[in-house]
């Protein structure tokens, strides 16, 4: 139980944007929590059998795309305790969604499951089926008629935009005017509108939502309410089952698998943490990294409904553009509640110390919100409440790189001088000395 005074601390450490780690009070059993809820398994293995299904129309859309797959690479993190900062007591590994062809990022997931789904049940009312669904002249024409429509800090507009485009749509992205212009470029390049929006995330969503609902031809992507989106990123724990198998990564009480994600408007890191426990239960910990500016879900799953990072004092603004959200998606906060474990809260001059370390290190091309997770493995080993609470095991970690591969060259370079000026020590390594 939560008393109000550790609320009261709470809201104040965020406040000061603090680095912390926050373990969830309210997490159950996996069996217990996964029952009843709203979005079931047969969902997200329907999920995982549309993007088989989908592979041909994907490959001839995409031909970089290998096989027509939308999957990343699992690999080992070479130099961990370099990269890190300390030597983790359990090994590390890296889920390299940055390495996603076309989107390179974690939104190709959710974005091309939803717009892939959208578009199939669109040429099936006009009675396009099979093959002829998706990558026909006529299915194109068909679409060519309708509007689909995002709002977007940037990757998710990248995903949708670009699947959208390929396949025919008039593809609309509604980012607010700080949102990174090599985005906005990249998607307009690749057929893509970009409406800029006064305001926050939220106000380039809502813009965008309300705009869309005036079109009888629009589909609108809703990054806050959206199963499609969902479900999508849940499919990805099927696949990541086999990779971690052929690994020979056993995962099971003994040896736990910690997976670390970074979250923002908390859509992605909950729908695989979603995925990930029907798999394994409680063998498997997922814990949200947030920027300290921006820790939307960390207050949503602690502080109640309806707070937003203003209400805690904080600004919104940081370098890990994709995680900048003010407030947390009701869809994902009600089927993780209570299924995942904690989170953590990572300052913007760490994020560019890992990018760089990664980068000189581990030959990596990650973005800032990217490495969010890397800040995990010395909360979980070196702090007082990370090793209560996987005290007697040595767990795997998993950090889940969520992009970096289309970031332009001297947008990195900047990345790595900014990284390379030296950083603090990371705070659970100063509270544990």
């Amino acid at each position: 139980m939560t008393h109000d005074s550790d609320i009261s601390s709470l809201r104040q450490r965020l406040g000061r944007s603090e680095p912390l780690l926050w373990l969830n009070p309210d997490l159950a059993p996996a069996t217990e929590a996964l029952a009843g809820q709203d979005i079931t398994w047969a969902e997200v293995e329907a999920a995982a059998a549309a993007f088989r299904r989908w592979r041909p129309a994907l490959q001839r859309l995409f031909p970089d795309l290998p096989g027509g797959g939308v999957e990343s690479p699992l690999q080992p993190l070479p130099e961990a305790a370099a990269v890190l900062g300390h030597a983790p007591l359990g090994d590390v590994w890296l889920k390299r969604d940055d390495a996603l062809p076309v989107a390179g990022s974690v939104k190709a997931r959710g974005g091309f499951h939803e717009v892939l789904r959208f578009a199939e049940a669109l040429a099936a009312r006009h009675g396009l089926t099979g093959e002829a669904a998706l990558a026909s002249p006529a299915a194109r024409a068909l679409f060519a008629t309708h509007t689909v429509a995002v709002g977007s800090t940037g990757n998710l507009g990248l995903g949708i935009g670009t699947v959208a485009a390929a396949l025919g749509f008039r593809a609309v992205v509604h980012m607010s005017r700080d949102a990174k212009p090599w985005k906005k470029a990249r998607l307009r390049a690749a057929g893509a509108e970009v409406v800029e929006h006064a305001g926050d995330y939220a106000a380039a969503v809502a813009a965008g939502r309300r705009l869309a609902a005036e079109s009888e031809t629009t589909y609108f992507v809703d990054d806050e309410n959206s199963r499609p989106l969902f479900l999508g990123y849940a499919a990805a724990a099927i696949h990541l089952a086999g990779q971690l198998a052929a690994a020979g990564i056993a995962v099971d009480a003994a040896h736990p698998l910690v997976v670390h994600l970074p979250c923002g408007v908390g859509g992605a890191p909950c729908g695989i943490a979603f995925g990930l426990k029907h798999v394994f239960g409680d063998a498997v910990h997922c814990v949200l990294a947030e920027p300290v500016a921006a820790p939307c879900m960390l207050a949503r799953l602690a502080l109640g409904p309806g707070v937003t990072v203003y209400d805690l004092g904080l600004d919104n603004r940081t370098a890990a553009d994709g995680l900048a959200v003010p407030q947390a998606s009701e869809l994902a906060w009600a089927a993780t509640h209570r299924l995942v474990s904690g989170a953590y809260t990572v300052p913007d001059e760490a994020l560019f110390r890992w990018v760089e370390r990664a980068d000189a290190l581990a030959g990596l091309r990650l973005e800032p919100s990217a490495v969010a997770g890397f800040a995990g493995p010395a909360w979980i080993e070196a702090g007082e409440a990370g090793r209560r609470y996987l005290a007697g095991v040595r767990p795997t970690h998993l950090l889940w790189c969520t992009g970096g591969s289309l970031v332009p060259e001297a947008e990195h370079a900047a990345n790595l001088a900014r990284g390379g000026r030296g950083a603090a020590p990371h705070p659970a390594l100063e509270l544990s000395a």
